[in-house]
């Protein structure tokens, strides 16, 4: 209601999308919880993260996605819908963020300041080379579970709702940046999980994954529930890839045998 949606809300009834956003928040609330109790950050610090994961995730990338399909190619959401579908999402987000770290008593106590992690550290060449072949991956995974996942499981409803779809000359060149923001998500997440890196692949991946994914379980009036699935089920599993391999190639040691070595001495 604060963001100006009142005919939305007053559409959600006690049926699908009442069971829809329950289950998505409950799948949200998950993700978000393993990895505020799974942090080596407490305080303001830790509201940020979740905070900025949130957003970018469920409200920037998402909205991002929404405008280039079902605005700019497809024309089924009106243009006063998307600031306060915005709105929205900060409301929630900026709401949600503080009282979860407090619900789960890590707003205060000792907890290490963010920093640089070991997890991190390697010269601007190999942060480069990372980060090209990082928006490239994007790319191939993006493109490959499009066509392999979710035009098949849709069907001939892929075809009736995107119709003679045709991508525009910029599409690729801003998926590459859209991998980029993906990562600059990433990284405040790998600096902060405690354990190995399995653990914080399996953070950011379930963040990629399930936080722009849940809210497909919701019904609405923008997808048919068929090309909605679809997407889920896409993007389910393609995010959480990317952000798995994401965080292990992040995480690769760099350099010869004999230079891991040294480093490794040097360390020890």
């Amino acid at each position: 209601m604060a963001a100006g949606l009142t005919d939305a809300s007053q559409a959600i009834g006690p049926g699908g999308e009442m069971a829809g956003l329950l289950i998505a928040g409950a799948l949200e609330t998950i993700v978000l919880s393993y990895m505020i109790l799974r942090s080596r950050w407490r305080g303001w610090p830790l509201v940020a993260t979740v905070f900025l994961m949130f957003l970018g995730m469920k409200v920037f990338l998402s909205l991002i996605e929404a405008v280039i399909f079902l605005q700019y190619l497809v024309d089924v959401i009106p243009d006063e819908a998307m600031p306060k579908l915005f709105l929205q999402g900060v409301i929630q987000i900026a709401l949600f963020s503080p009282l979860a770290v407090l619900v789960h008593g890590r707003m205060r106590g000792a907890g290490e300041a963010p920093g640089p992690s070991p997890r991190l550290v390697m010269p601007r060449w190999v942060w480069a080379r990372r980060l090209i072949l990082i928006a490239v991956m994007y790319v191939v995974i993006y493109l490959s579970f499009g066509l392999l996942v979710a035009r098949p499981l849709a069907g001939e409803a892929f075809q009736e709702f995107y119709g003679d779809l045709r991508l525009p000359g910029w599409f690729f060149p801003f998926q590459l940046l859209r991998g980029l923001m993906f990562t600059a998500l990433a990284l405040p997440v790998i600096r902060m999980m405690k354990g190995r890196q399995w653990e914080a692949g399996l953070a950011v991946g379930l963040a990629f994954s399930v936080l722009m994914a849940a809210g497909l379980l919701v019904p609405g009036e923008f997808f048919p529930t068929r090309v909605r699935m679809a997407h889920f089920v896409e993007v389910m599993s393609s995010n959480f890839l990317f952000g798995w391999t994401l965080v292990w190639l992040l995480n690769r040691p760099y350099g010869s045998p004999l230079k891991l070595s040294e480093r490794a001495a040097e360390s020890a």
